[in-house]
């Protein structure tokens, strides 16, 4: 019987060292405008008895490789642990990457986990924890809707189970913008589960997109945010900055010209102005996607936040020229942060 467990097709860049276990497939809502990974896809809740059954294939083969990497683990190690079975070498893979950065955290995919039971989410979380005793934090995408919809007390059993971290898609705290971008969610919503969600104990990543309201709503897409971010007090802040991506609701309101993307220099413009608005919280701001321009805008709410701002006024007082040369030395991979530009530096 091959070892084999199901993956989904996405997970947040700070779950790059977790291994993947799916608890549904696809997205319950499914309706963003900028958003296209899980289209022409039906949702569904996996069987629990799956999931155990996931959970189980990924500790047998976690197992087979411990017994036989007393000298590390190679190719050859996982070519030995595999022996004559019959699962495909990807999944040693998988867990052999999981196993090399110390079996310390697990993400629950898809798009809300949370849609799940609290009983049937406990039951998994306690048998990870029970076949993995080495994981210190899992970790979930989840809904505002789904969370203001659960009680504390759920949300309470859950965490004390061992799920210690929600990434919640805010995208913007604006009603007309999150209206815009067919988000199902309002400002309202977004605070009272980002509330709920941090008096349940759990570490909390929200996720800001810059741009999201086109050239039409900058501003307000800006300070409605801030003001959501404040009245949250998120472990995190999390910028993805809007892209729009062929085939989307987004890109077509583009093409029709209802909607007008921000240019890479506006968008800086507007976290600026998001993050001059940041006020009273305690959050970590986080640049750790490769769409955002300046990756350097990092840090931890109120100490950095004169320092983020000023990386962002450095780029802005570049001259016109030197901020296009930053802007496709850093599309191109030449650069990654902006104090890696050189002035007068020929791309």
């Amino acid at each position: 019987m091959p070892y084999t467990f199901e993956l989904g097709p996405i997970r947040p860049p700070s779950e790059a060292y977790s291994i993947l276990i799916r608890v549904t497939r696809n997205c319950p809502w499914n309706k963003c405008a900028f958003c296209h990974t899980y289209k022409g896809q039906q949702f569904s809740r996996r069987p629990i008895q799956d999931v155990i059954a996931d959970i189980d294939a990924i500790y047998t083969l976690a197992q087979r490789i411990l017994d036989v990497a007393s000298h590390g683990i190679t190719m050859h190690t996982l070519q030995k642990a595999k022996g004559n079975d019959d699962t495909p070498l990807y999944y040693y893979e998988q867990v052999a990457f999981w196993l090399q950065y110390g079996m310390k955290s697990v993400f629950l995919q898809d798009a809300n986990s949370l849609v799940l039971s609290p009983n049937d989410l406990c039951i998994i979380l306690n048998h990870i924890k029970e076949r993995f005793p080495t994981v210190e934090r899992i970790t979930s995408y989840a809904r505002a809707s789904t969370i203001s919809k659960k009680s504390l007390d759920d949300l309470k059993a859950i965490r004390q189970a061992g799920l210690t971290r929600l990434h919640i898609g805010m995208e913007s705290g604006s009603d007309t913008v999150l209206a815009l971008a067919n988000k199902g969610t309002t400002q309202q919503q977004l605070i009272d589960a980002g509330q709920k969600a941090v008096e349940a104990n759990f570490d909390v990543s929200y996720y800001y997109m810059p741009g999201l309201g086109g050239k039409e709503h900058m501003e307000e897409n800006a300070l409605q945010s801030a003001l959501v971010i404040n009245n949250v007090n998120p472990t995190f802040v999390r910028l993805r900055s809007t892209v729009p991506i062929p085939g989307t609701p987004l890109y077509e309101m583009m093409e029709q010209g209802t909607w007008t993307p921000l240019s890479e220099v506006e968008k800086v413009q507007e976290i600026r102005l998001f993050i001059e608005h940041c006020n009273g919280i305690s959050s970590t701001l986080t640049s750790d996607h490769m769409m955002n321009l300046l990756e350097d805008v990092e840090g931890t709410f109120p100490h950095d936040k004169a320092n983020m701002l000023a990386t962002i006024d450095e780029f802005l007082s570049m001259p016109q020229e030197d901020q296009e040369k930053f802007i496709v030395g850093r599309r191109v991979g030449l650069y990654r942060y902006l104090k890696d530009y050189y002035p007068n530096f020929k791309v």
